[in-house]
């Protein structure tokens, strides 16, 4: 999940099991919801692999993310809470600091949690699952992203879509906090496909 094994990485239980200092059961039971997600894969002579990351899968899930999380965001973004928004203001300072450190896995977990705290509020519990769902599932090329911008050393990008998105949730302005859900997935779309290699 913290991408620290590339795509094709092997992954055997019991090495992985020595490792960590744990028992196989656990490990293996960790791969089968790896696979689940789409994030490990079968191969034959092989056994569980990491799965390769590519264009065609990052553009057919960022495109279902549009679709869904513009949705909830229209629908989210006006009967947000006060409470939500100081919620949100507090993740995005927690999601600040993470930058800082290089901590990807707590920016991203940051990030995801101003959204659902607006997403939750569409009225709408299917809709926020199965977001959840598409964020575990994308949670690789997401990394991948923010690595990459970070190393080229501008962190603007990272943070000046989730400004713009509280501070229009914060007016109640739908049709804008909407149409910055859009932006933010193109861009972040487009900066993890520039990091992939291209595909035959």
């Amino acid at each position: 999940m913290n991408g620290d094994f590339p795509g094709g990485h092997g992954l055997q239980p019991g090495e992985l099991s020595e490792a960590l200092g744990i028992s196989a059961m656990p490990v293996r039971e960790a791969i089968k919801r790896l696979e689940a997600l789409g994030l490990v894969e079968e191969l034959p002579y092989r056994g569980a692999v990491v799965k390769q990351l590519s264009k065609a899968e990052l553009l057919h899930i960022y495109a279902v993310r549009k679709m869904l999380e513009t949705e909830a965001t229209r629908l989210g973004a006006p009967r947000v809470s006060s409470r939500a928004l100081e919620d949100a203001e507090d993740a995005y300072a927690r999601m600040s600091r993470a930058l800082e450190r290089d901590d990807f896995a707590e920016y991203l977990d940051r990030d995801e949690e101003i959204l659902a705290g607006i997403y939750a509020d569409s009225g709408n519990p299917v809709l926020l699952e199965t977001i959840r769902w598409l964020w575990a599932r994308c949670r690789p090329f997401k990394i991948v992203g923010v690595r990459a911008q970070v190393a080229n050393g501008e962190l603007s990008p990272l943070l000046d879509y989730q400004r713009r998105l509280i501070d229009a949730v914060g007016a109640r302005d739908a049709a804008g906090a909407e149409r910055i859900t859009a932006e933010s997935l193109d861009a972040a779309s487009e900066r993890i496909k520039a990091t992939l290699p291209d595909e035959e």
